[in-house]
């Protein structure tokens, strides 16, 4: 079967990170020392007997999909991947086949799947403090039966969801409501991690937020605030109109300059701006919550500028090595929050993992993911899918899925 597999190793990486200085990011994804493949892999056998097969229907090209391609995750975190590998871990399908310790999944259920490869997935028994939590930090992503991998999409023993069959353990398996459409449905996973940031750093009715990037999980990040906490003033920066158009139907209140953002601040949350001898502003005051979804050195700077005393700042993105002054850390005495993944959170008194809040959500139209779907692409045109990725704006683009049906 036809697949979408990563590999890379170190003369290669050396030798695109050269190359792409002259041709541009087209290295990754074209030539001899390209990073992404379509290859020939045989179908997936079913693994012990905690394990289903899946038949993919679609699967969300993620912005740590482009990271991983164009080589901007830092190697701080190649221990907990192992290549070559089938990318994809946004998956909506159909269970095919189950093992004989699957009892609550049947063959023609339709699923999402929570992509983690955690203590359970992994045969691991007693499991790790993180999995005990209901965390998804695992301490065994680089143990167990299975070579390391952090989750489905980058782990050389399972393949990902960028390909037409994939398999996958009982504890990452969530049903689908009955009526949802699988447009809805492959929005699960990013709606997840926006929820999990929100729960994480949960805003109370009128403070004041400011969200960095209405990309597919800053808009997300909105829709959640505004699901949970109604009565927050929700500011966004965002340099794309469209991004920006679509973030304001779902909920964003008002969008800040960039070159804008301390004036701004001080209207909205009546902050004090200051000036050093050199180098940029700091306010005195300002949001009570950020969400950084782009996490630049640029925008967590500014973040932590923007941010008021005793405020938390959520790094929802994935960046890489940044130079931070964490003056305003000390002088304000400030939170920042790293977000990775989903796991179980309290909510209205009820203790549920973040994908069933995320499902129920949907099903409900509290949360609108299926207008984020822009584009869908078979995995034959996956060079497509890349380039529309890397040019969002021109194509009007936000999330982009591979559709096998």
């Amino acid at each position: 079967m036809k697949a979408l597999q990563f590999n890379v190793n170190v003369p290669q990486f050396v030798a695109a990170k050269t190359l792409r200085t002259f041709f541009g990011n087209k290295v990754f994804y074209k030539g001899r020392v390209k990073t992404i493949s379509l290859v020939d892999i045989p179908e997936p056998t079913l693994p012990p007997k905690d394990w289903v097969k899946i038949k993919t229907i679609y699967c969300g090209f993620c912005g740590s999909d482009m990271n991983l391609i164009l080589l901007h995750d830092s190697p701080s975190a190649s221990p907990f991947t192992s290549f070559p590998c089938v990318t994809g871990h946004e998956v909506v399908g159909e269970i095919v086949e189950t093992g004989t310790g699957v009892e609550n999944f049947k063959a023609g259920d339709m699923v999402t799947l929570n992509p983690g490869l955690g203590c359970e997935a992994r045969g691991i028994n007693p499991v790790c403090p993180s999995c005990q939590a209901g965390k998804a930090s695992c301490e065994n992503f680089a143990e167990g039966n299975l070579s390391p991998g952090m989750f489905s999409g980058i782990n050389k023993d399972i393949n990902g969801g960028f390909a037409p069959l994939m398999v996958a353990h009982k504890s990452q398996l969530f049903k689908i409501p009955d009526g949802m459409p699988p447009e809805t449905a492959v929005m699960t996973e990013p709606v997840s991690v926006a929820l999990q940031a929100v729960l994480d750093n949960m805003p109370e009715e009128n403070e004041k937020i400011l969200v960095i990037g209405a990309g597919v999980i800053g808009n997300l990040v909105i829709q959640s605030v505004r699901a949970l906490v109604p009565g927050c003033s929700i500011s966004v920066i965002e340099p794309s109109s469209f991004a920006a158009d679509l973030a304001k139907k779902r909920g964003a209140d008002e969008m800040i300059p960039f070159k804008e953002a301390f004036k701004q601040t001080t209207r909205i949350t009546g902050a004090k701006v200051y000036k050093p001898m050199i180098g940029m502003e700091i306010a005195m005051g300002g949001f009570d919550r950020i969400f950084d979804t782009v996490a630049a050195k640029s925008t967590l700077n500014l973040s932590m500028r923007l941010l008021a005393g005793m405020g938390t700042l959520s790094i929802v993105g994935i960046g890489g090595d940044v130079k931070l002054d964490l003056t305003p850390l000390w002088l304000k005495l400030q939170t920042i929050k790293g977000v990775y993944g989903y796991g179980y959170s309290e909510l209205n008194g009820k203790k549920q993992h973040v994908f069933e809040i995320a499902l129920d959500l949907m099903q409900q139209g509290k949360i609108r993911a299926e207008n984020l779907v822009t584009h869908k692409f078979a995995i034959e045109d996956y060079e497509q899918m890349i380039e529309v990725n890397l040019n969002k704006g021109q194509h009007k683009a936000l999330k982009t899925v591979v559709s096998f049906v």
